[in-house]
C-alpha cells in the first residue's frame, strides 16, 4: 500500500507502530503528508504557516521508540508557540515570532511527532468559522463548499483531508468541538488545567481556554492526552490526575452509565432537525450500548448566562489587543477586522465591576449546573443547531451589515452594553452553535464524537460532557460508540489516494533499523 493511502487510512496510533517496527520511515510519512498538503491546500486553504523544511530535518533524526515516532502533525496559528514560527493568530496584525516553544509544543516533540505546518484560525479565534481577511476561507474536505468551523477550523481540515492523522487544537467557546462536529472527528475539550498553556500565557478568557487536539479517532485522541497532560510549575490550574492511563480507559468497555441528554436551546433559538437527529442518533446508540439515558433541563443555562459570557470574551478581546499594541508600540485596530474591532470596543466600555459580576454571575451557573448533573456520568447534548453551514455562512449581510459597519464607524457600540442591543448581536454571532461555551465556563471535559451524516453527506457530531476532571469515562464511552456506529473507517471523500504498492519486504528505501534509547 502506498505511503499516502496509509497516511490517509491510518490514525496516529496506527502510523507510529509501523515505524516502531521498521515498517515505516519517518522521512516517507513526512514526503507524503508534504505532497498531499500541497495537494489538497489550494482547495481547503487550511495551512498558515509551511514548516516542511524543518519537518525534514526532525523526520531524519527523531527517536522512532518516542510514542508517536516520525507522525506528521499541525499546530494552530493561536494561542501556542513554536520557537522562530510566526504566529498570526489568524490576523493581519503583524505576527509574533517566539523565541520559546509552549510547555506543550516541547511535549509533542518528545513524543515524536513531527509539525509540518501551522493551521489556519479566524481573527483571535473569535469567530465559530475559520474565515479571515489575513489568511481566507478554511474549506471543509467533505464538501468545500461549507465551513469546516472554527476556530480550529484549520486543524480540522487538515485532518480530515488526510494530510495529518491529528492536529493541535484549542477552545475557548467550542473551538475544537464545532470544527470536530462539521467534519466527523472526534475532539475532546480538556478539563481546565489538564494541559498547560504555559510559558506563553496563563490562562485565556479567563480560564475558558483549554488546549488538545482534534483526531481521526478516539484512541488518538487519549494517546495524545496521555503524552501531553500534566501540571507545569507556571500553571494556575490542575486538573485531578487520572485513576490509570486515557488509553487505557478508550479501548475498555466502560459499564452501565447514567447518561442524560440536554436538547433546550439556551438562546431560545430554533434548532434544526438534523442536529436533532444527530443527538437522537447518540442517544440510541448509547441504549443499545446499554446504558440509561435520561432526558434534563438546565435552567441555568440561559440567556442571561450567554450574555455574561460574551461580556467576558469581549474584555479578553479588548485585553489581547492592549497587549498587540504594548508588543508593536502603535495602535492595531485599523488592521482589524470590523467584528474584532466591534467586540474589543464592547470589551474597553465594560468597567472592571461590572466584567468581575459577570464572571461571578456564570462561577454561580457552573457551581448549580455541576451539582444538578452530579448524578450523571455524562450529558450528551448538540453542538451545532444545524449542519455545517456553507462558507461565508456566518457574515453580516445587508441590514445586519449596515449594523456592524454603523457601529464600528460611528462608534456606538456603546448601544452594546444595553441588554436588548447585546442580546442581537449574540444571537447573530451564536445561532449557529448555542451550546459548547457551558463547558468553558464549569471547566468540564466534553468529547465532540461523530455520529450522523446528514442527507446532503456531511457530517454532524455531537457532545458528552463529564464530570470536571474525568476524561476517563468520557474516553471510554466515546471509543464505545465509536466501535459500534462504525466511524473508525470513514473519511472524507476528497483526494481518495490511490492504494498502489511499494516492493515486498522493502517497505522504505534506506531504511535504518530503529534504534534503542541508550541507557542512562
Amino acid at each position: 500500500m502506498s505511503v499516502e493511502r496509509l497516511l490517509w487510512e491510518e490514525d496516529a496510533v496506527g502510523l507510529a507502530a509501523l515505524v516502531r517496527t521498521g515498517e515505516l520511515d519517518p522521512r516517507e510519512l513526512v514526503e507524503a503528508a508534504v505532497r498531499r498538503a500541497e495537494a489538497v491546500n489550494p482547495e481547503i486553504n487550511a495551512i498558515a504557516e509551511r514548516l516542511y523544511e524543518a519537518a525534514r530535518e526532525r523526520a531524519g533524526r527523531v527517536d522512532r521508540l518516542a510514542p508517536l515516532a516520525g507522525v506528521p502533525f499541525a499546530i494552530k496559528d493561536l494561542g501556542v508557540a513554536q520557537k522562530g514560527v510566526a504566529t498570526h493568530a489568524g490576523s493581519r496584525v503583524p505576527a509574533f515570532v517566539p523565541d520559546f516553544d509552549s510547555m506543550l509544543v516541547e511535549r509533542y516533540l518528545a513524543a515524536g511527532l513531527i509539525p509540518i505546518a501551522t493551521s489556519t484560525a479566524p481573527e483571535y479565534g473569535i469567530r465559530l468559522m475559520t474565515e479571515s481577511k489575513a489568511f481566507g476561507i478554511t474549506r471543509n474536505p467533505w464538501n468545500t463548499g461549507h465551513t469546516s468551523g472554527g476556530s480550529s477550523g484549520g486543524a480540522a481540515a487538515l485532518v480530515a483531508a488526510g494530510v495529518v492523522p491529528a492536529a493541535h487544537a484549542s477552545d475557548g467557546g467550542g473551538s475544537i468541538r464545532v470544527p470536530a462536529a462539521t467534519t466527523g472527528l472526534v475532539g475532546m475539550k480538556t478539563s481546565r488545567g489538564r494541559i498547560p498553556l504555559t510559558p506563553l500565557i496563563s490562562e485565556g478568557w479567563y480560564g475558558a481556554v483549554v488546549d488538545h487536539a482534534v483526531t481521526r479517532s478516539v484512541r488518538d485522541s487519549a494517546a495524545l492526552l496521555d503524552l501531553t497532560h500534566g501540571v507545569d510549575d507556571l500553571a494556575p490550574y490542575a486538573a485531578r490526575p487520572p485513576r490509570g492511563t486515557f488509553s487505557a480507559a478508550a479501548a475498555r468497555e466502560p459499564g452501565r452509565l447514567a447518561l442524560a441528554v440536554h436538547r433546550g436551546s439556551p438562546l431560545g433559538l430554533e434548532v434544526s432537525t438534523e442536529a436533532l437527529a444527530a443527538l437522537d442518533a447518540a442517544v440510541a446508540l448509547a441504549r443499545e450500548a446499554g446504558h440509561t439515558v435520561e432526558e434534563i433541563g438546565l435552567p441555568m443555562i440561559d440567556r442571561a448566562f450567554m450574555a455574561d459570557f460574551c461580556r467576558a470574551v469581549a474584555s479578553g478581546v479588548a485585553g489581547f489587543v492592549r497587549m498587540e499594541e504594548a508588543r508593536l508600540g502603535r495602535p492595531v485596530a485599523p488592521m482589524l477586522e470590523r467584528s474584532t474591532r466591534v467586540v474589543a470596543r464592547l470589551g474597553e466600555l465594560l468597567s472592571a465591576g461590572e466584567v468581575y459580576a459577570a464572571l461571578e454571575r456564570l462561577a454561580a451557573a457552573a457551581r448549580r449546573l455541576l451539582r444538578e448533573t452530579a448524578r450523571y456520568d455524562a450529558v450528551l447534548m448538540p453542538i451545532i443547531a444545524h449542519p455545517p453551514l456553507p462558507v461565508g455562512g456566518m457574515d453580516a449581510k445587508g441590514a445586519d451589515e449596515m449594523v456592524e459597519t454603523a457601529l464600528d464607524r460611528l462608534r456606538l457600540t456603546r448601544l452594546l452594553k444595553y441588554d436588548r442591543f447585546l442580546g442581537e448581536m449574540m444571537d447573530k454571532s451564536l445561532w449557529f452553535t448555542h451550546w459548547p461555551a457551558i463547558q468553558n465556563v464549569t471547566g468540564q471535559p466534553s468529547v465532540a464524537m461523530p455520529v450522523h451524516v446528514t442527507a446532503a453527506g456531511l457530517p454532524l457530531g455531537i457532545q458528552a460532557a463529564g464530570r470536571p476532571g474525568d476524561e476517563e469515562t468520557l474516553f471510554s464511552l466515546a471509543g464505545q460508540l465509536e466501535r459500534l456506529s462504525g466511524w473508525t473507517k470513514r473519511r472524507a471523500p476528497f483526494h481518495v489516494p490511490d492504494p498502489g504498492s511499494r516492493p515486498a519486504g522493502a517497505p522504505a528505501t534506506d531504511k535504518p533499523k530503529p534504534r534503542r534509547k541508550p541507557a542512562k
